[in-house]
């Protein structure tokens, strides 16, 4: 199974595009993630492989993507950390894919 995200990440004009594919066999999910992004780029060569009942819980460690996006990511509200974990979770059966969203205005006084 797959699960594909694309993830437009707001005011840096980024988009990050995630493939992650369950291997049935070791229970993993193999992640593929595509950007522009400096920064994401490094969290992904360090992202390649992982366990996705680590990954949807803050259990122990808390998920491996957290984890190096806090190392990588100079924007803590970057929302490529999630998009990567909603991938891993709909690959490996764990949630069906739906969109999520975060619609960001401002409001004057």
């Amino acid at each position: 199974m797959r699960g594909i995200v694309k993830v437009i990440s707001g005011i840096c004009g980024m988009i990050t595009d995630i493939r992650a594919t369950a291997d049935e066999q070791s229970g993993t999910v193999k992640l593929e993630i595509n950007t522009g992004c400096e920064n994401i780029r490094d969290l992904a060569g360090e992202l390649d492989i992982v366990n996705p009942f680590e990954e949807i819980a803050f259990r122990g460690e808390g998920p491996e993507t957290l984890r190096l996006a806090a190392m990588h990511c100079k924007h803590a509200a970057c929302p490529v950390p999630a998009g990567i974990i909603k991938a891993v979770e709909v690959a490996s059966g764990l949630a069906l894919p739906k969109d999520a969203a975060i619609h960001v205005s401002k409001e004057e006084d």
